[in-house]
């Protein structure tokens, strides 16, 4: 599902427009989500990378290659852009979402949503919501319209548009979706920084652990060092 695509037009006039309570429901903020921007590219890069061909092919819409990978990475604009990831305890990002915004999105109004999610941490529903907290922030951002173009196989991507109550139109081996956002509250402005507030201290979190974890490493090899040197001069 390749979210470069921002040629969209308005959406059509059947589409939903779903209460701000859709996307602001209590399990959003028990996945601790971060916004990301480009010093995570390598992260990025190494995530989308570890997907295997089927993933990517379902991801994309075609089998991309390292290479065509690596080129999507480099071209995220984080200026216009919205990237938002999840990270395990060693920092690992094991799932993103691409909130893509067409170059004139002020004049069109609409977002384009991509997400993946690592083959080991499938099943927690962390796609379901990034697209949550992808919507939020489209909300706050005054786009009345999010797409998501997908593969019509790609089921996963075609359920979590389906619960957001998204209309769907098929087209032989693709599939397009829309949602109409409501417009944006008070409320919806501070599900949004709470959200944003929970994923910053999970993130700290995560790094003060890894940190110590590796410090206590560092101890632990200092002083199995200091054991063989003082066994091998006999003391």
């Amino acid at each position: 599902m390749d979210t470069q695509n921002t040629s969209r037009p308005a959406a059509p006039a059947q589409a939903v427009s779903l209460p701000v309570a859709s996307f602001t429901n209590k399990s959003t903020a028990i996945v601790p989500i971060r916004e990301i921007g480009a010093r995570y590219r390598p992260q990025i890069a190494r995530h989308l990378l570890d997907l295997d061909e089927r993933d990517r092919y379902l991801r994309f819409g075609y089998p991309a290659t390292d290479q065509q990978i690596n080129r999507y990475v480099n071209s995220l604009n984080f200026e216009r852009d919205q990237v938002f990831g999840i990270f395990n305890r060693q920092l690992e990002l094991v799932a993103m979402a691409h909130l893509a915004y067409p170059a004139n999105f002020t004049q069109a109004g609409f977002a384009e949503f991509g997400v993946s999610v690592s083959k080991h941490v499938r099943g927690r529903g962390y796609g379901s919501r990034l697209f949550e907290r992808a919507a939020i922030h489209a909300v706050n951002d005054g786009i009345a319209t999010l797409y998501i173009h997908a593969l019509s196989e790609n089921t996963a991507m075609l359920r979590i548009a389906r619960g957001a109550g998204a209309v769907i139109e098929r087209s032989g081996s693709e599939s397009d979706a829309h949602v109409s956002l409501p417009e944006a509250t008070f409320k919806t402005l501070l599900d949004e920084l709470l959200a944003d507030q929970v994923g910053e201290v999970d993130y700290w979190i995560k790094s003060e652990a890894s940190m110590m974890r590796n410090f206590l490493a560092t101890v632990q090899e200092v002083r199995e060092s200091v054991r063989a040197g003082d066994h091998r001069s006999g003391t």
